[in-house]
């Protein structure tokens, strides 16, 4: 698997590089819904994700398939749009595909996206949360198999979402009156929806949100010794937490609904971050 997927990477950089001169420094993945953030990216060269050679195909309404490159406060950033899930029949490894293109590219800090549904039930729908730990129930890891590159072969998982950046997205959610939550992240595979057992049982585990993605991404950007941010958008409460049925064309109406506050606190934390 590794002699291949060192292949399938050195030709998607190639193809990449023929493209674009930007060396991002920052890599944001936007999750379901939250796709329009690239409307703040400046100097913005798109490339379609099918364009690329090998790279893994989102089928996924509110995951168009784009990865934009530009800058933001002088910052070179990509932002990709259109991430690949598991639950789409992809391998875990291609899963987490960008986040090895990613660090190949020098990303050196990885945000990562997404809608998730609210178990704590201080939650709303709308409501934004810093992920500040996770639990994987996804029962597979994209670190399995021979040691890819120069991956770490037991990355430590302490601190995967960095607490320094972290701060950094609270403090300036105060300084614009944006509202922010912090909570654990529980993902499972998808794409069925979780019973109401199953909610109880994530409650149990300490978890205050659940969603299909993001902590395959994680787990790769920690072994190629990135640092790591998460924003979750609370699309809905989850099954048992509230009598709404659930549905993906609601999970995308609340992400539209709130992508102006959240288009605005991400602006502000990469223009703030000293680190790139």
């Amino acid at each position: 698997m590794s002699l291949n997927l060192n292949k399938s990477i050195n030709e998607s950089i190639t193809y990449i590089e023929s493209q674009t001169p930007i060396k991002p420094k920052i890599g944001i993945i936007l999750g379901s819904g939250l796709g329009q953030f690239a409307e703040e990216i400046n100097n913005e060269i798109k490339i379609g994700a099918s364009q690329i050679p090998n790279y893994p195909q989102s089928t996924v309404e509110g995951h168009s398939g784009i990865l934009i490159f530009g800058k933001i406060d002088a910052i070179p950033v990509i932002a990709i749009q259109g991430r690949t899930h598991y639950y789409e029949g992809h391998t875990i490894q291609n899963v987490a595909f960008v986040v090895r293109l990613l660090a190949r590219l020098g990303v050196r800090l990885l945000i990562v996206t997404n809608a998730a549904g609210g178990i704590n039930s201080r939650y709303k729908p709308g409501d934004l949360m810093i992920i500040q730990d996770h639990i994987n129930l996804m029962f597979n890891n994209p670190l399995r198999g021979a040691v890819f590159n120069k991956e770490l072969r037991w990355p430590d998982m302490y601190n995967a979402y960095d607490e320094e950046v972290s701060s950094l997205i609270e403090k300036v959610g105060l300084q614009l009156k944006i509202p922010l939550k912090k909570g654990v992240l529980l993902a499972s595979t998808g794409p069925s929806y979780e019973t109401v057992a199953e909610i109880q049982m994530a409650r149990k585990f300490g978890a205050d949100a659940i969603s299909m993605s993001t902590i395959p991404e994680v787990i790769v950007a920690k072994a190629n010794q990135m640092k790591v941010v998460g924003i979750s958008c609370i699309t809905n409460m989850a099954t048992g937490i509230s009598d709404e049925i659930l549905s993906h064309k609601e999970v995308i109406k609340i992400a539209l609904k709130i992508h102006r506050k959240f288009h605005i606190l991400l602006k502000a934390v990469i223009s703030n971050y000293s680190g790139a």
